[in-house]
């Protein structure tokens, strides 16, 4: 049986990494993008290395239109049939009042936020059209179904997201194409070291006394959503830790500073 592809932005670290393997594990061929042509490397080895499927490599700035349109077209005849697209690429950069925000790390998180997500989709939604079939999976935040404080232009672009993804599925309805937003609460990858440009201490702030998700536990959910029957379409779904219940609410161990 000829295997399916899958497509995942954003896959040199995190939930982008952790996907590919998930869905190599599940005999998909798979094309890992992002910008780190030496983390593409590692990745592919791993894959190559443990699964008995094929793996291609582009590596491009998904904020970049043209570097975005070319990748797109040099993907080999045989690999064009995309089955799977997993729009993962996105980023916080820093944590401040709106009005003492930084207009460069806007630009940045709304380039690739909504405006990568945009421009890879244009270029493989077609192909879905034409061959009547298709998953499009975008990774969305619990930051796209309700603001907090100093979250603002991430918030944002995450709500942008929750709605390009309703307006997709509208969209695509004809053309048997399913459409899910999957939004992850507090998951300890490299977001933080991030969002706080590399500063390490802070990056384990919001991960203290607390037990994050991990990029296995999305992945799970990605590829569980992706297997589903043909009739079932999973819209929309809210993945938090057990200690979270939404962007405001979460519970901390308490610290015993007896010891």
């Amino acid at each position: 049986m000829e295997r399916k592809i899958v497509l995942i932005t954003g896959a040199t670290s995190g939930f982008g990494w952790a996907t590919a393997i998930k869905f190599a594990e599940h005999n998909y061929n798979v094309i890992i993008t992002g910008r780190r042509q030496e983390r593409l490397e590692e990745l592919e080895q791993i894959i190559k290395n443990t699964y008995e499927v094929n793996v291609l490599t582009l590596q491009f700035d998904i904020r970049k239109k043209e570097e975005v349109n070319s990748a797109i077209g040099s993907i080999p005849h045989a690999w064009k049939n995309i089955d799977v697209l997993v729009n993962n690429a996105g980023l916080a950069l820093g944590l401040s009042t709106i009005q003492e925000g930084d207009i460069n790390d806007w630009e940045i998180m709304i380039d690739t936020n909504i405006k990568g997500l945009l421009y890879i989709s244009r270029g493989i939604m077609p192909g879905m059209v034409e061959r009547n079939s298709g998953h499009i999976i975008n990774i969305g935040s619990v930051a796209g179904k309700e603001a907090y404080g100093k979250g603002n232009v991430y918030c944002a672009t995450k709500f942008a997201v929750d709605a390009l993804t309703k307006s997709m599925r509208i969209d695509l309805l004809p053309h048997n194409i399913k459409v899910t937003s999957i939004c992850p609460g507090l998951a300890e990858t490299e977001f933080s070291l991030v969002r706080f440009k590399g500063d390490a201490e802070r990056a384990k702030v919001p991960y203290a006394n607390f037990e994050a998700l991990t990029a296995e536990d999305i992945a799970d959910v990605v590829y569980f959503t992706a297997s589903r029957p043909a009739h079932v379409c999973l819209n929309d779904i809210v993945i938090t830790p057990t200690a979270q219940a939404n962007a405001h609410d979460s519970f901390r161990k308490p610290v015993d500073n007896s010891k």
